[in-house]
């Protein structure tokens, strides 16, 4: 009955044995999931951002990740659509934003670097009415300045009842934190949100990253958000950027900020400490990774990071 309403209604769908897997394995993991938030089994890796005028660090996206003892690694796109869907999401989501806060203001203490941490909302946390509390909360609890926290929604997300949009962007940006639209490019809305929005990033999706610099569609679309961007005010952060090939081309379009395996994968929090107590060594973008033209991808890179790190541990 379930699928017969998904599929539009008015049809029927016939019952099979790998309906009834699916609807057990939810289940299970869904029992799994409330296990993992009582014995500490989730966690956050960061990725940095870089600007591309001087390739310094210009923040970070703080990223939940869940090592299950019974199960290893779980992926995000399986449990994350669950937690939505059995309410889950909202005890995560405040943890994910409590966590943030008080790492990335650990690190603007021990280092001085004052990067933003990026935090993505879920459509039902967007949703919830304590929302702002649970923000103000994290950030009064952390000490971290309202300006480092940024909180990235979906165009989908914003379009959804317009008139309450409007009220909780507004109470958020009353706390002093900054707002950006993840994955721009592949909703289905319209642009006349971004003037009346008060939003200050976008994020290129990386399906329109992937075919630069060699998919006209591709550069014609990437080309004209950034100028569209820039026009209203706005930054942008081109995400998975794996070549220099991609990087050189989001250079000549002055795209603001780079995100993706070419300068650095998702760290651990001790592998993003050592990052930190790095920052300005190695150069960004290695020479030799510049040098190995747009076909090459962030391995390389990637591969110069890890060897750089192992160093510094005495490895």
């Amino acid at each position: 009955m379930c699928r017969a309403k998904a599929e539009g209604g008015g049809r029927h769908q016939l019952f099979t044995t790998e309906m009834n897997s699916s609807s057990r394995r939810r289940v299970e993991i869904g029992n799994a999931l409330r296990y993992a938030i009582r014995q500490g089994e989730l966690s956050l890796h960061y990725q940095p951002r870089a600007g591309l005028v001087d390739g310094a660090a210009a923040g970070m996206e703080a990223l939940l990740r869940w090592h299950s003892k019974g199960r290893g690694a779980v992926g995000p796109a399986e449990f994350i659509p669950l937690a939505e869907q059995n309410g889950l999401i909202l005890q995560i989501g405040a943890w994910v934003l409590r966590q943030a806060c008080q790492q990335a203001e650990h690190w603007r203490r021990r280092f001085g670097h004052a990067l933003p941490v990026a935090v993505n909302l879920s459509a039902r946390q967007f949703r919830d009415a304590d929302l702002v509390r649970v923000v103000e909360t994290a950030l009064a609890a952390s000490g971290l300045p309202p300006g480092l926290l940024e909180l990235e929604l979906t165009e989908s997300m914003l379009m959804h009842d317009a008139r309450r949009t409007q009220r909780t962007l507004a109470a958020l940006k009353s706390l002093g934190v900054r707002l950006a639209v993840d994955d721009f490019g592949t909703g289905y809305s319209s642009l006349s949100y971004l003037k009346s929005f008060p939003l200050d990033y976008l994020k290129i999706d990386r399906a329109f990253v992937a075919g630069l610099p060699d998919d006209r569609n591709d550069g014609a679309i990437v080309r004209a958000i950034i100028a569209m961007a820039h026009t209203l005010g706005l930054k942008v952060i081109a995400e998975g950027v794996e070549t220099a090939g991609q990087l050189d081309f989001l250079r000549t379009q002055r795209c603001d900020e780079v995100q993706g395996f070419f300068y650095s994968r998702p760290l651990a929090v001790a592998e993003m400490t050592t990052y930190l107590s790095l920052r300005g060594r190695p150069a960004w973008p290695p020479a030799d990774a510049a040098e190995a033209g747009a076909g090459e991808t962030a391995q390389l890179s990637g591969s110069m990071y890890m060897a750089t790190l192992r160093r510094s541990r005495g490895a």
